[in-house]
């Protein structure tokens, strides 16, 4: 009678422990779709969401810092023609995107549009200087006048190819003799609007959340005559859908370089405890069209451009007015040599000089980036302008590139992994044990009622 006892108390255990790992079986798809259904819900951009409480806010500081690039032989390079050198001036550091986002409207075609206001605030005890220290570097006016076929250049205005201005004066402007205007790398950024935007809220598809729809009115840029180069593309950077996988490329819109570009996985990090993907811009993106056909729409200058296979600048004229500005990575990285022989005292280094964002893969939230942009301005020979008579050849001049940053601070980190991660981990924790437990019991409990069964067995036979 014991000995049935115990076969059956050892039966009924496994029978538990079968039941205990299927639940912990069980678990693990249902967990996955409680952890989907929470996140989609919480991703969607609508008041009282935790994708919309960050969106809507000023969020983490962003900061700019900025490298000026002072040329050292100015008179050699005017009077004979000489190469130019460059060397790195900065950082000079300001504050930047503290302000929340403005005009707010949600519309019935699930989107909400939305202005960024721009500004500016110096940070000293972030630079390396003040915004009165003073920089030797091209004299824009004359840029300009040569692509816009101005004839204000002449001997007689005592202008230059070079001039020497404050960090402040020419990182945000100021009245320029020559053209009777106002010049500046950034001279429309502090105190204006970027936008409008209109992005799609998720709310009927949260494979859109974040997406832009439509910038400034339009559906299209309009700067590329091209319906590839000219498309609005993923979203604005600051987070993708939920659930991002490691092989899909994350496709983002830059107004600063006036096209949509797209970021690979690189690796995985640790972002203060939380696991990060970590995409980066390809070589590809500005590669020469021989290389990445997919670019021969932003190519529109056969002459400067050597036909079409300068690789790493962007002519972003289409979208300044005219101006000859052109975008690249810092010191020219992933460009063609050429451009570093033309001006020297470039140096490119991939980990100092690339763009990456660090995306938290489930809720699709950047959480740490950095957007490394150089401007540089071209000039070329002319006949006409007494300062350029000496040079040789068309000469891509760098003149400014900066590192956009921001990341979670502590007490975000802490929330986020007290809010997201703690919870998924927690859940997968009780799958696992329960499974482990079930299997566990199931396994001993069986093996018991075997060594049981057999020694009974064996004393009948005895």
């Amino acid at each position: 009678m014991g000995c049935c006892n115990r076969r059956c108390g050892l039966i009924a255990g496994a029978v538990v422990g079968a039941l205990v790992a299927i639940l912990g079986g069980i678990l693990f798809p249902v967990g996955d779709i409680i952890i989907q259904g929470t996140v989609e819900k919480e991703a969607v951009i609508e008041p009282g969401t935790t994708a919309y409480e960050n969106w809507a806010a000023a969020g983490a500081k962003v900061y700019r810092q900025f490298w000026l690039f002072e040329v050292v032989n100015p008179l050699e390079v005017v009077e004979y023609g000489a190469t130019p050198v460059v060397v790195e001036r900065g950082p000079y550091t300001y504050m930047t995107r503290y302000l929340a986002k403005d005009n707010i409207t949600f519309h019935l075609n699930h989107t909400v549009s939305f202005l960024l206001p721009n500004g500016a605030i110096f940070e000293p005890s972030m630079s390396v200087g003040a915004e009165e220290d003073k920089i030797t570097t091209l004299n824009l006016a004359v840029a300009v006048s040569m692509f816009l076929f101005l004839i204000l250049c002449s001997s007689s205005t005592n202008s230059s190819l070079f001039q020497r201005r404050t960090v402040k004066e020419l990182l945000w402007g100021y009245p320029d003799p020559i053209l009777k205007g106002d010049l500046g790398f950034f001279l429309d950024y502090n105190n204006t609007y970027d936008g409008p935007y209109d992005v799609f809220t998720g709310k009927d598809d949260i494979e859109n959340v974040g997406k832009i729809d439509m910038w400034k009115g339009s559906r299209s840029l309009g700067f590329w005559n091209d319906e590839y180069c000219d498309r609005l593309n993923g979203t604005d950077a600051s987070s993708f859908p939920p659930f991002v996988k490691k092989k899909d490329p994350l496709f983002f819109f830059s107004s600063d370089i006036c096209r949509s570009v797209s970021a690979s996985y690189e690796r995985t990090v640790d972002l203060k405890g939380i696991d990060v993907y970590r995409y980066s811009l390809l070589p590809s993106t500005l590669a020469s069209p021989l290389d990445n056909p997919d670019n021969k729409c932003f190519c529109s200058n056969m002459k400067t451009t050597k036909n079409c296979t300068l690789a790493g600048v962007l002519d972003i004229s289409s979208c300044q007015q005219g101006r000859p500005v052109y975008i690249s990575l810092p010191h020219f990285l992933h460009g063609s040599p050429s451009l570093r022989t033309d001006v020297l005292g470039l140096s490119p280094h991939e980990e100092h000089h690339k763009t990456f964002l660090d995306v938290e893969p489930t809720s699709g939230f950047t959480l740490n980036f950095a957007k490394r942009i150089q401007v540089n301005m071209m000039y070329g020979p002319s006949k006409v302008i007494t300062v350029l008579k000496k040079v040789k050849d068309y000469t891509i001049f760098p003149l400014v590139w900066l590192n956009e940053t921001a990341t979670l601070d502590d007490e975000t980190a802490e929330m986020f992994k007290k809010e997201l991660i703690s919870r998924i981990q927690m859940l997968e924790i009780i799958q696992q044990v329960l499974l482990g437990v079930g299997i566990g019991v199931f396994v001993l409990c069986l093996l018991g009622y075997f060594i049981v069964r057999r020694s009974h067995n064996k004393k009948e036979l005895a």
